[in-house]
C-alpha cells in the first residue's frame, strides 16, 4: 500500500499531527464539516472510533460508504447531516475535533463564533483541536462589510493573527503548534491553528510549542 492509499487527500498540517502522534487510531475523532472523508482515510482504515457532520446529505452518504469500504467498525449513525454550529453530540465527546476549510465560509463574526464554540463544546478537555481555514495572514483582501472580505469570486470570513491569538487566551487554551499559514499563490491565505483545551482528561501533558 502506498502512502496515497493509506492516507488519501489528507491535509499536510493534519498528517503531521499523525506523524507527531497528536492524533491516533485509539482516540475518539470528530470531523465537523468533513464534506467527502479526504481527512479521514486513514483514521477509517485503522479502526478508529470516527463521528463527522456536514450539511450536505451527499457527503455524509459518501462518507457512510467510505467507512464500509475500509472496515472501519463505526456505524452510519456516526456519521450525521448537521450545520457545525448545532452537532448532535454531548459535551466534552471527542478526544479530537477536526475542521478543515470550513471555518472562512461563516456568514459573520456571530455565525463564526458559533462554529466555533461548538467545536470546544464537543471537545473532551485535554482534547486536541485542529482547524485549518482561510485568514488575512500575508496578504491583503478587498474589505467588504465587518470581517468579510473578497477572496477570488467569493467572499469569506478571514481571521488574523491577533484575533486567533485572542481567541485562544478567551478559552485558556494552549497553542499545539504556532500559527501556521501558506500563502496560495497569491490568491488566499490559509492558516492552520491547532488549541489544545485545559485539563488532562486524555492523561496528556501540556505540549509546547514547536
Amino acid at each position: 500500500m502506498n502512502l496515497q492509499e493509506q492516507f488519501g487527500q489528507i491535509d499536510i498540517y493534519l498528517f503531521d499531527q499523525i506523524l507527531r502522534g497528536n492524533i491516533t487510531p485509539a482516540m475518539r475523532v470528530l470531523d465537523s464539516g468533513c464534506g467527502f472523508g479526504r481527512n479521514l482515510v486513514y483514521l477509517l482504515r485503522e479502526g478508529a472510533e470516527v463521528f463527522a457532520v456536514d450539511a450536505n446529505p451527499g457527503a455524509i452518504d459518501h462518507v457512510r460508504s467510505l467507512a464500509r469500504s475500509l472496515g472501519n467498525p463505526s456505524p452510519a449513525e456516526n456519521f450525521q447531516v448537521a450545520p457545525v454550529e448545532q452537532m448532535p453530540f454531548p459535551n466534552s465527546f471527542a478526544d479530537v475535533v477536526i475542521c478543515s476549510a470550513v471555518l472562512h465560509f461563516a456568514r459573520d463574526r456571530a455565525h463564526f463564533l458559533a462554529m466555533l464554540g461548538e467545536l470546544w463544546r464537543v471537545l473532551r478537555p485535554g482534547g486536541l483541536l485542529f482547524c485549518r481555514l482561510a485568514s488575512r495572514i500575508g496578504m491583503d483582501f478587498e474589505p467588504l462589510r465587518n470581517d468579510i472580505y473578497r477572496v477570488g469570486n467569493s467572499e469569506w470570513f478571514l481571521v488574523d493573527e491577533p484575533m486567533l491569538l485572542a481567541l485562544a487566551r478567551e478559552r485558556s487554551a494552549e497553542l499545539v503548534d504556532p500559527l501556521k499559514t501558506t500563502i496560495v499563490q497569491g490568491s488566499r491565505c490559509m492558516t492552520t491553528w491547532i488549541l489544545r483545551k485545559p485539563g488532562d482528561a486524555m492523561g496528556t501533558s501540556p505540549l509546547t510549542l514547536c
